[in-house]
């Protein structure tokens, strides 16, 4: 037990060999089980009667309104039901559209395609943003000892992650990509950073934390790019669309809310957030809005002090993405992509600065999270996503208290 306890502590049992057999093999896996569910297909729908790439159905059918002047349609759920089953049959399970108008201008592009070619060009290219975010998080290629080694890739592929946002066509590719991209800019070139922030609107339930650190840490010129982006896109959605957009758009956000969030539609297992911990063990509504209002506030004050010390920056950028993740009542298991870049932040960190104790176990375990999150809590009502979380989240926050005694300093933004 000793030896085992030191192993975890050093992160020795984690040799380059395992990680690229591990890596390896689920990589393999999952493209494996993907093929089988492609070359079973009649084209439209696996197997099992689903649409290929699930969740891509609900953009795909929204985008075919968006291309008859009715950008208004998907915010309707019986509208929305109606035009998918006429796409994927009578049978098809109801996918919903639960996005802000910000999204409906690329639904109607990629509908401008056949489905399947709009699949694939949706999440090869969201898919490529994710790896040059990833990439670009590492360091350049002659400086960084990750980048030239190319087990990053395989490890960044074969992350679970991914493969769960491929089987479901999800945006969180996208996420990870403008998060990544926003962070690694935010100094070098703010007015791109706040433009890559700004487009985080189209998923604003991961924008509650940004415009705090961007004010406590006085990057006012990311901040102001952030708020322009937002307000040009608002403008150009309702010039595109018409007012009514947003009226339709409030009005879906009740049922999002009650039938989805607050009901667990979706199912419990799938959410993996706080407010969907307490309500899986049996809490009502308003007990698990205050818990998971407690733990954003927390974060919120927590992400405050860091990101006003000399902590390091890519332990500030990783606190901010598990922060992110834990601040949300509404969060799926595709949605973790975006640890992808916390963990190669820490990577980063470790490789220059050292790893303290436990933390490459800690990444071994984010990395594998989302392999077992959905089916441990669908079998055993046991949440694995929230409480790992907010270990690693106090583990971030501990070594940057230790490392700066605790104290604040107000964060000076080089010089251009």
């Amino acid at each position: 037990m000793a030896t085992l306890s030191e192993a975890l502590r050093t992160g020795s049992w984690l040799t380059r060999e395992r990680v690229r057999l591990v890596a390896l093999a689920l990589l393999i896996a999952s493209v494996l089980g993907a093929s089988f569910l492609v070359a079973t297909s009649d084209g439209l729908n696996d197997r099992f009667g689903r649409p290929l790439g699930t969740d891509f159905s609900n953009v795909y059918a929204a985008g075919t309104h968006v291309l008859e002047g009715n950008a208004a349609a998907p915010f309707d759920p019986h509208r929305q039901y109606v035009r998918e089953q006429a796409i994927f049959g009578a049978d098809t399970q109801f996918y919903g559209w639960h996005y802000p108008p910000f999204f409906l201008g690329l639904a109607g592009l990629l509908a401008t395609m056949p489905y399947w070619l709009a699949l694939l060009l949706w999440q090869g290219v969201t898919l490529a943003l994710y790896l040059w975010a990833i990439r670009g998080i590492l360091g350049p290629a002659k400086e960084s000892s990750l980048v030239k080694d190319s087990l990053w890739l395989l490890v960044a592929l074969a992350y679970p992650a991914v493969f769960i946002n491929l089987g479901h066509a999800q945006n969180g590719f996208l996420t990870a990509a403008l998060f990544a991209g926003a962070l690694t800019q935010l100094d070098r070139r703010p007015l791109i950073a706040g433009m890559l922030i700004g487009l985080i609107a189209y998923k604003p339930q991961f924008g509650l934390l940004l415009p705090l650190v961007l004010a406590v840490s006085g990057r006012w010129r990311v901040f102001f790019a952030a708020a322009a982006t937002v307000a040009v896109l608002a403008l150009a959605v309702t010039l595109a669309f018409g007012a009514d957009v947003w009226s339709a758009f409030l009005a879906s956000t009740k049922f999002s809310r009650g039938v989805v969030l607050e009901q667990g539609g979706t199912g419990w297992y799938k959410i993996q957030s706080v407010f969907s911990w307490v309500r899986m063990w049996g809490g009502g509504v308003p007990l698990a809005y205050a818990v998971q209002g407690a733990v954003t506030l927390a974060v919120a004050v927590a992400l405050g002090w860091l990101w006003r010390t000399r902590a390091s920056f890519p332990l500030q950028a990783a606190a901010l993405l598990i922060g992110t993740v834990l601040a949300t009542p509404y969060l799926l298991d595709y949605d973790l992509v975006l640890l992808a870049p916390a963990i190669a932040f820490l990577a980063v960190d470790g490789a220059s600065r050292g790893f303290a104790p436990y933390e490459k176990t800690l990444l071994a375990a984010l990395w594998l999270l989302p392999l077992a999150a959905r089916s441990v809590a669908q079998a055993t009502l046991i949440p694995l996503v929230a409480p790992l979380m907010l270990l690693a989240f106090i583990a971030l926050l501990h070594r940057a208290m230790t490392e700066t005694g605790g104290h604040a300093a107000p964060h000076t933004v080089p010089a251009e």
